[in-house]
């Protein structure tokens, strides 16, 4: 159970935060930039959701409380280590993933073959989950780049690939299943 009695600690005034293990790292560090960015994402969800309904909301309210899953995952190192802990952490599994998967297939089912590359736009809900998606690679490449560095659950990589594509379908969707897309003209203003 999370209590925030207080919203400020001024612990982190010097430029550092702490991470699920008490650690201390720069706030610029590449584990907070991979879940910030995660952090960032959900804000976006939250705006999409102004235009989302039914089913699609319901799977935006899924998503997330999956990325702060994700976020908690992200913010305690050494997954390697979790068999020792004496309060295992929460890591991402890959039935989240596979979830994703399975609500890509139903969505893709639906819609118009794509013949074209589209554009960000269409609906509103479209559009904001175009947003989604861009947000949901960098996370995905700043995830990448953190495991590069240091150990990762690649659980939570594999879901931010899978999300980023669950977002673009969802966007098709928004556009009466693809029927409205807006398509990319190769050298259309030459």
């Amino acid at each position: 159970m999370v209590v925030l009695n207080k919203i400020y600690t001024r612990t982190g005034d010097k430029g550092e935060t702490a991470l699920g293990n008490g650690s201390r790292v720069a706030k610029h560090s590449a584990r907070v930039m991979a879940y910030g960015t995660s952090d960032e994402l959900n804000a976006f969800i939250g705006v999409a959701r102004l235009s989302a309904t039914g089913d699609t909301d319901t799977a935006l309210a899924r998503i997330q409380n999956d990325l702060f899953d994700l976020g908690a995952d992200m913010c305690t190192p050494n997954p390697d280590d979790d068999a020792n802990a004496e309060y295992p952490p929460l890591r991402m599994v890959e039935e989240q993933t596979l979830r994703l998967e399975a609500e890509i297939d139903a969505m893709t089912k639906i819609l118009t073959p794509l013949k074209s590359f589209i554009l960000p736009g269409g609906s509103a809900l479209s559009a904001h989950l175009h947003v989604c998606r861009t947000v949901a690679r960098r996370a995905e490449r700043l995830a990448t780049e953190l495991a590069e560095q240091e150990a990762v659950n690649m659980h939570a990589v594999k879901y931010l690939n899978r999300l980023s594509d669950w977002f673009f379908v969802a966007a098709r969707m928004a556009n009466e299943n693809g029927t409205t897309d807006v398509l990319w003209v190769p050298g259309a203003n030459r």
